[in-house]
């Protein structure tokens, strides 16, 4: 300490210099730890609120609905022991919605007629004579109901002639020598991957109507059905590789690895075409594939022979697809308002409130022109959209060169430049969305099957809930009952519908009847 204390210079203007240097070296110093601890803290408070909360910028209409529901259910309790009780409320009765009317005519009727016991006028015993009649309807339901299809082929011979002996053969089966229909495999199938539940459930729901139905029965329906459906899931693919513009997502598929007694993590890959909002002529529809890990190479495997726009998030594995020099990657504007919005939601930050405001400006335009047609989309966008995004860039840049490298807002604002001409990819082609939502709506479903601990028992599981469940999200996709949809399709390639033909059997092009096109 006294070596360092006698190197000190003796001149006071030198001595001055020297401390303010130093004070400035560490004034830097703090100034640097102090942005790496809110870095840190950033980044815990994200993890905190993926691991136990809300991901989205916006709250889960589907856990605001559960609230709400229990309040209305709050409310009725309360207003039905006033009205028990005669008592007036205190306050005005919230109007209830009773859905005067809007029972659909396609319900089979059961008409009660409620009669009076005595027709005769108690003034002159005179017969009364009908008028007219209040109608109104209610809904009721008969709960699912097991039945029985027995199926009677006479035989028939010729009294004269031995031998000669008639039979109508008999139909063929999805499961040979098996008990259920296509129409109850469907439903099965639709109960576990459209309303997630797992088929240990259903089988315990189907045990209270006194059927006992194992689960490994259930599954090997299943899979039956998954093979005879792979031709359809695989002819949809070709159908949406066909067009110009997809969109592409990932999320991770829970994998049964029996060898460790747990799960393992595989990957389903979303592949969506949704042209609504421009009015396209194609229609939407959804595949999934499922693959056992997230390597770069999977997309380019997926998609080969595509040509267009690719749609994407920011993940690097659909780079190599636009290297081949085929397709074009647009990227998505919801991603880079995210990165900002959790930045806010941390902590109040200016930076990433004006960038949610400038993006906000932007989706206001397309909530305009939604619906427009493609070129009606571009031409308002090169009006109104381009010069505020030709404004955002140079703003980004000067708030990147505003703060510290290591600092949360610095990597948002670094992964919207890098990724700048696929982001604004959109004001040159009307038919690109400003984002991938519309690929994640069509992958959200397989979310909520995790979240209710359906998991696949192995990566042929995984491949099989990727056939149906991408079946079931096109049906939804194009209003179509996937029940209905599941049971017509299984009895019609059992009952060896040409493969010529099999564009007849997709989910967009699938034929409804009079009822179900009501249902949908």
């Amino acid at each position: 300490m006294s070596d360092a204390f006698n190197q000190l210079p003796t001149d006071p203007n030198t001595l001055r210099a020297v401390l303010l240097a130093e004070r400035a070296r560490h004034a830097g110093e703090l100034a640097a730890a102090r942005s790496e601890v809110e870095r840190l803290v950033a980044i815990i408070k994200e993890l905190q609120r993926h691991r136990f909360g809300c991901r989205a910028e916006r709250l889960d209409a589907d856990q605001l609905a559960l609230a709400l529901e229990d309040l209305e259910q709050t409310l009725a309790e309360a207003e039905a022991a006033e009205e028990k009780d005669g008592n007036k409320p205190a306050r005005l009765p919230r109007k209830r919605r009773i859905n005067r009317g809007a029972l659909p005519p396609h319900l089979p009727r059961e008409e009660l007629v409620i009669d009076v016991a005595d027709k005769t006028c108690p003034c002159c015993g005179g017969l009364k004579h009908r008028i007219g009649e209040d109608v109104s309807e209610r809904l009721d339901v008969t709960p699912a109901q097991f039945k029985v299809l027995v199926l009677r082929r006479p035989k028939y011979a010729c009294r004269a002639c031995e031998g000669e002996v008639s039979q109508a053969p008999a139909p063929e089966r999805l499961i040979e020598n098996g008990i259920p229909t296509e129409a109850l495999v469907a439903h099965v199938i639709v109960a576990k991957y459209a309303d997630h539940l797992p088929l240990y459930r259903q089988a315990q729901i189907y045990a209270r109507q006194g059927i006992n139905l194992d689960r490994s029965t259930l599954a090997d329906w299943v899979g039956r059905a998954a093979f005879t459906l792979r031709p359809v899931y695989v002819r949809l693919f070709e159908g949406l590789k066909s067009s110009t513009k997809l969109f592409a997502d990932e999320t991770t598929a829970p994998v049964l690895d029996p060898g460790r007694g747990r799960t393992k993590t595989g990957q389903l890959w979303a592949y969506a075409r949704d042209d609504r909002p421009w009015c396209g002529p194609e229609p939407p529809g959804v595949v999934y594939v499922y693959a056992p890990d997230r390597k770069h190479e999977r997309p380019a495997v997926h998609l080969a022979g595509f040509k267009g726009t690719l749609q994407v998030d920011g993940y690097g594995a659909y780079a190599s697809l636009a290297e081949r020099g085929d397709v074009l990657l647009a990227f998505c504007w919801s991603h880079v308002r995210r990165r900002f919005y959790e930045i806010q939601a941390a902590s109040p930050a200016p930076i990433a409130a004006e960038a949610l405001v400038r993006i906000g400006t932007l989706y206001a335009v397309e909530a305009d022109i939604r619906g427009c047609s493609a070129e009606e989309r571009q031409r308002v966008r090169f009006s109104r959209s381009k010069p505020l995004v030709d404004a955002l860039k140079p703003w980004f840049e000067s708030q990147l060169a505003a703060v510290s490298a290591k600092s949360t807002i610095a990597e948002a604002i670094r992964y919207v430049l890098t990724r700048w001409d696929g982001l604004t990819r959109f004001l040159d082609d009307g038919r690109v969305e400003i984002d991938s939502n519309a690929v994640e709506r069509a992958i959200r479903p397989i979310a909520l099957g995790r979240k209710n601990h359906l998991f696949a028992g192995s990566d042929g599981g995984g491949e099989h809930w990727a056939i149906l469940a991408s079946l079931i999200a096109t049906c939804k996709m194009n209003a179509v009952d996937p029940q209905a949809y599941l049971a017509d399709v299984l009895a019609k390639i059992v009952d060896r519908h040409p493969m010529r033909r099999i564009d007849e059997l997709l989910p967009f092009t699938y034929v409804k009847s009079e009822p179900e096109r009501a249902v949908a």
